[in-house]
């Protein structure tokens, strides 16, 4: 597979490490500089203009790593063009820009992804095995915490734009969260929370605060902030038999752990098994591996365009009872 990179910052570079096998052949990005220096790591062809890109008859995959406001724009244009895609999170900045999407790469024959990669990190993929092995019993409800404290100037970056990012906090580190709860516990038609700017001089909010209900009652308490301070994500995960806790995700973000507690059938403290993760953080390879096998075996990707617009629909409903209004 030969895959062409559409923004060549911090995640373009990201993906550019962990092709999982496949070839970068293309790089886009508005700024020349920066897609020759990652063109240059790879040998491929360098160009400021991504229709170049996902017209080139030397380009597969289209990874789109751009700012949120043409996130859907190039996807649109990758699927038209018959190319698979994987689109970062959170895929538009409303599920208005998905409108149509499913159904002209279901015309074209081709694969779309969104970059939830939270899903692809070790304590994840383990917690799944876990949930899937009934050792939890039956899933009670969801508590988790993702932030950071922004940096000096945080407020005057496009993420601070609502015409380019869509909204804050919430659109931003919120999705993953939605993302995550919601692969555990399946859709929320329930949906209630708030989101507001305490500290931050910008027009998108700084805290999402979530709570999110299936239909079997099952709850997700979500927060996402960028007043964290110190990095923090924090992920439990309650069922009738047990508890799994997941901490950290690398770097500055702490040693990723998976913890699990097990209850007893007399109760009291529970027994309690424990994972460390302290590599490098490789749920970047492992998610492009699993995208290649989607293409490969012609399957619907996990995280795909359904997922995203499920993640946006529960934003969308938080901004419009916060008194957010970001519809492009």
């Amino acid at each position: 597979m030969r895959v062409g990179i559409v923004g060549c910052g911090l995640i373009g570079q990201k993906r550019a490490k962990a092709l999982a096998g496949a070839h970068l052949t293309m790089c886009a990005d508005v700024v020349m500089d920066r897609a020759a220096a990652l063109a240059k790591t790879a040998k491929a062809e360098a160009t400021d203009d991504w229709q170049k890109l996902v017209t080139s008859p030397h380009v597969d995959v289209v990874v789109v790593a751009t700012r949120h406001d043409v996130l859907a724009p190039i996807t649109r244009a990758a699927i038209d063009n018959g190319k698979h895609v994987l689109v970062e999170k959170p895929a538009a900045r409303h599920t208005t820009e998905l409108a149509g999407l499913a159904d002209a790469a279901k015309q074209k024959k081709v694969c779309v992804r969104v970059g939830f990669n939270h899903r692809y990190h070790r304590a994840f993929q383990k917690a799944r095995q876990i949930v899937d092995s009934g050792a939890l019993g039956e899933m009670m409800f969801i508590r988790a915490r993702y932030g950071h404290g922004g940096r000096v100037g945080y407020d005057k970056e496009w993420r601070a734009d609502p015409a380019l990012s869509g909204g804050g906090e919430l659109i931003d580190q919120g999705v993953h969260l939605i993302d995550l709860a919601g692969w555990f516990l399946g859709n929320f038609p329930h949906v209630d929370g708030f989101a507001h700017t305490y500290f931050w001089q910008m027009p998108v909010d700084d805290n999402g605060f979530m709570i999110l209900r299936t239909e079997k009652n099952q709850v997700a308490f979500l927060h996402a902030s960028c007043t964290e301070w110190k990095n923090t994500f924090s992920f439990e995960m309650y069922g009738r038999t047990g508890k799994l806790h997941i901490e950290g995700l690398g770097g500055s973000y702490g040693v990723e752990r998976l913890t699990h507690y097990a209850m007893q059938p007399e109760m009291g403290p529970p027994p309690t098994e424990a994972w460390e993760y302290p590599m490098a953080d490789n749920s970047w390879d492992v998610e492009m591996a699993e995208f290649l096998a989607d293409i490969q075996q012609g399957r619907t990707p996990a995280a795909g365009l359904a997922e995203a617009e499920a993640a946006l629909t529960v934003v969308q409903k938080i901004y419009e009872r916060s008194g957010y209004d970001h519809r492009p």
